[in-house]
This record gives C-alpha cells, structure tokens and sequence, in this order.
C-alpha cells in the first residue's frame, strides 16, 4: 500500500490538501488502486485541522475523480460494511497493520 503523510513538517492544513491532491495524482498515475493518507488526529484529542481539512475535502476529491471512495481509519475494520465491501474486492486490506484498530490518525482512499 502506498503511504502518504501528510505529517511531515507539521503543514496548515491548506498546505497539507495541496500536498495531498498533487501525492493522489502521482500515487494513482502510478497504478495502485489504493493509498493510506495519514493525517494524525491532533494533539487537542478532538481532531485535528489537517483530519478535519480531509473530511470536508473527500467530497472534492470524488467529484474531481481523483478518488473514488475513502474508508476513516475510525471505520477501517471488520465491524463496518464500507470497509468489509473494500476489503472483498482487495484482500490484502486485512493484512493492513490498521485494519481493526480504530486508528483516527488515517484515511484509506481508492482510485479504482
């Protein structure tokens, strides 16, 4: 799985989904049906700006066609039939360190 983190060098959130958007572009040229965004959840413990940033964006980003579906970390797990249909079609979702720990610090997004 690819990985893109959008921690690194502690951006504003404006930053970090510019970031994102040209690192979807360059993970999905290169043919991976799927990445792990990660965000971190924020030192407040109620989320943090750049989590927040990507919940609002994942809507822009679908209507861009830059992705096509997105499961929270929160939700990246058995228990959940988002998560359970994804990882149907990609098997080794499962073996993901992620899967099933409710880790709000990431997204999983898809391009196929």
């Amino acid at each position: 799985m690819k990985i893109i983190n959008l921690e690194t060098g502690h951006p504003a959130a404006q930053q970090a989904m510019d970031r994102l958007t040209n690192e979807l572009y360059r993970v999905r040229a290169s043919g991976v049906p799927y990445a792990k965004v990660i965000h971190g959840y924020g030192s407040s413990g109620q989320g943090g700006a750049i989590k927040s940033a990507l919940k609002r964006y994942v809507s822009v980003l679908i209507s861009r066609r830059l992705i096509t579906g997105y499961v929270y970390g929160e939700e990246f797990g058995a228990f959940y039939a988002k998560a359970q249909a994804y990882a149907a079609r990609y098997k080794e979702l499962r073996n993901d360190i992620d899967w099933g720990r409710s880790n709000d610090g990431i997204t999983i997004v898809f391009f196929k």
